[in-house]
């Protein structure tokens, strides 16, 4: 399909091999401490009287006049993770994200990128972190519209000084990874939008980053065309294993793609965790609000529900069904359905609980008694 992205070999890097102190890290790829931003004259008093006080957000603005745009944010994200900051508009999702590559400069706090102070550093570094290793994908592609698919992709090896010959093959070989081949020399108006968003894709990808930032990249698509364009996009960037801070105003799409999930309201990080612990375990009514109409059934695994073996003192269980921790909510159903004992669940091969009807009946309904 001409709206579908594919698997690839990542592209050869164009900025060469990584430094050796990146290359064998192992803290965090991206982490964020205490992070404020807030706008106005009177930042520095405005945090002062958030942290003694615990002003609001409209008290803020009431008393000092400024906008509090992100208020004490802390979080590291992994290599390969793909990281979701969820929250509706004005919560402060994508004014957080623009800290991690300095597009905006935080009031207090410390972000560190690739084990980098960003806030420490010069100009021309802060370029070359931009330039090699964080790419990013807005809503908006901006695409050039002289400019040929494969030369918007090459652009920025161009800035680079790449030579023409080694971005090209670059281009070309990131147009296969989003199944763009064929495309290469038509103009941007030439494509649809599904087809225009992964150009985006494939320019972030063309200098080969570590960390990938989307800026609600397919909130503009079809219904469809978004829905396939997420699970490729999963699918790619695991392969791929690129960091990825996905910024979305969509609580389905995160649960879609997201490893973790972090929700946002009023520039404050409400929750973080897995899909399945947001939907299971919400940590107020705000998220709770969010998840009513969320399905558990691909969520939802055997380990949070089960029933520990030693409680069971019904009839044997030689020939009950058997299904690992991690099973979801949906096989389970299909076992219990075709058999009458409970379902035996296994951790590395050790019966560690069961589910019965009734235990998967309370975890499709979740919360009720």
């Amino acid at each position: 399909m001409a709206d579908q992205l594919t698997m690839a070999q990542p592209p050869a890097s164009a900025g060469g091999p990584l430094h050796p102190e990146i290359a064998s890290m192992t803290e965090p790829v991206v982490e964020l401490a205490n992070v404020w931003k807030v706008f106005g004259r009177q930042a520095p008093e405005t945090i002062e009287a958030a942290q003694s006080g615990g002003i609001t957000k409209p008290e803020a603005l009431e008393r000092f006049g400024t906008v509090i745009g992100v208020r004490d944010a802390s979080f590291s994200v992994a290599r390969g993770e793909i990281f979701c900051i969820m929250g509706l508009s004005g919560s402060g999702k994508s004014t957080l994200v623009r800290h991690v590559n300095r597009l905006i400069e935080p009031s207090a706090g410390t972000i560190k990128v690739l084990g980098r102070d960003v806030g420490a550093l010069s100009d021309r570094d802060l370029r070359e972190m931009r330039s090699r290793h964080i790419g990013m994908v807005f809503q908006h592609m901006a695409l050039m519209p002289h400019r040929s698919v494969r030369d918007n992709v090459a652009y920025p090896l161009e800035v680079r000084g790449v030579p023409k010959s080694k971005r090209w093959a670059v281009s070309d070989h990131t147009l296969g990874l989003v199944n763009l081949d064929g495309y290469e020399d038509r103009l941007p108006k030439e494509l649809s939008g599904g087809m225009q968003q992964r150009v985006g894709i494939a320019r972030a990808l063309a200098s080969d980053p570590e960390i990938l930032l989307m800026d609600e990249p397919f909130s503009a698509l079809d219904p469809l065309i978004r829905l396939q364009l997420q699970d490729q996009f999963k699918a790619l960037v695991d392969e791929l294993q690129k960091t990825t801070l996905f910024i979305t105003h969509d609580l389905d799409e995160a649960i879609r793609i997201g490893d973790r999930i972090a929700i946002m309201k009023d520039g404050v990080i409400v929750q973080i965790g897995t899909p399945e612990q947001i939907v299971t375990n919400p940590a107020d009514d705000y998220v709770r609000e969010f998840v009513q109409g969320i399905s558990r059934l691909k969520l939802v695994r055997a380990h949070t529900i089960m029933e520990p073996l030693a409680n069971y003192s019904g009839p044997p269980l030689n020939g009950a069904p058997r299904a690992d921790g991690e099973a979801d909510l949906d096989t389970l159903i299909d076992l219990s359905v075709a058999a009458d004992a409970p379902v035996v669940i296994t951790e590395q091969g050790t019966e560690v609980g069961i589910v019965t009807k009734s235990t998967l009946l309370r975890g499709i309904q979740g919360g009720k008694g």
